[in-house]
């Protein structure tokens, strides 16, 4: 029934591409037969959105493994630089909220822990909804910002490193059985950002599975029980993502990408100054707006990446 849905809303997906086209083809005809100059100027936002729609029908189509459409946990971590780093490290958090709103999925900060004096010092979430694990496979990996520090009071330019991790949440399809016997079950005092949210009761809960060392926490919920059912949610994927890794080299691939989050390892740099500039480094897609790919607008590099790790495969 799943695989029957699935084959379903892809079939809706493009007929509506289908029907969206049809209708500004006519709106096209009509613009240029009457010389409307509004109409013709909707049509082309309409094209916009149409090309970048059937792009995301043709990425969705490269996505083979059956992980590919399960929803993404996203862990975010600074790299060394103190406040700088954990400032960007808090920014690629928001980026990537940012372009799941665009994309309408939902976005729930389960385990986050704040900086020294701004950022964050680690962050995990979720980002629910179809193919999420396969579009953001593509920001996997080390982040590099360049910009004055507003943190400096000397005005100098600093660099920043931060990475971002994503695996497939998999509770609802993979079985993997968890002796409890092999989990320390940890309960703490959520932090917050003050006043009436302050969570006065230990309902914050961290899990370890001890053979592993595998961790997962939350604090996002009031209740100890729904922290601890999310906890158990994210333990589990992370001990498939290590069994994957074990069984499987196609699974270890997806780490390949984890490199000290230094120089030389960035995925993509952020230029703010002395000039304005994103760059993937391994697709050398490049975007001079800067604050719009910051606010979530990362469909391109998404796009480019699959489509050049689609024609590497294709050509091994």
């Amino acid at each position: 029934m799943s695989k029957m849905s699935d084959i379903k809303d892809d079939i809706v997906a493009w007929e509506k591409a289908d029907d969206d086209a049809e209708e500004l083809e006519i709106m096209n005809e009509l613009a240029v037969s009457e010389g409307d100059e509004a109409l013709a100027s909707d049509v082309e936002r309409g094209f916009r959105r149409l090309k970048r729609y059937a792009d995301d029908l043709e990425l969705r189509s490269w996505f083979t493994d059956p992980l590919d459409s399960h929803s993404a946990i996203v862990t975010v971590h600074p790299g060394a630089g103190g406040t700088e780093s954990q400032d960007w490290a808090e920014m690629l958090m928001r980026m990537v909220i940012q372009w799941s709103k665009d994309k309408h999925y939902q976005a729930s900060v389960y385990e986050i822990a704040a900086g020294d004096e701004a950022g964050i010092k680690t962050a995990t979430f979720t980002i629910q909804g179809k193919y999420a694990y396969g579009f953001l496979q593509a920001v996997r990996g080390v982040h590099r910002l360049v910009r004055i520090s507003p943190f400096d009071y000397g005005g100098r330019r600093h660099t920043s490193f931060a990475s971002v991790d994503v695996i497939p949440e998999v509770e609802r399809d993979v079985q993997i059985t968890i002796d409890p016997a092999d989990l320390r079950i940890e309960t703490y005092r959520s932090t917050g950002a003050g006043g009436q949210h302050v969570n006065v009761t230990d309902s914050a809960v961290r899990i370890t599975h001890m053979p592993t060392g595998v961790m997962a926490q939350c604090q996002n919920e009031r209740s100890q029980t729904k922290n601890k059912e999310t906890a158990m949610i994210i333990l589990r994927a992370r001990l498939y993502e290590r069994i994957q890794e074990e069984q499987a080299r196609e699974a270890a691939e997806r780490h390949k990408q984890k490199k000290e989050i230094a120089w030389g390892s960035q995925i993509m740099s952020y230029v703010l100054h002395p000039y304005q500039l994103v760059k993937d480094h391994r697709t050398g897609v490049e975007k001079g707006n800067v604050q719009a790919v910051l606010d979530g607008d990362l469909d391109d590099f998404i796009i480019e990446y699959h489509r050049q790790r689609i024609s590497e495969a294709a050509d091994g």
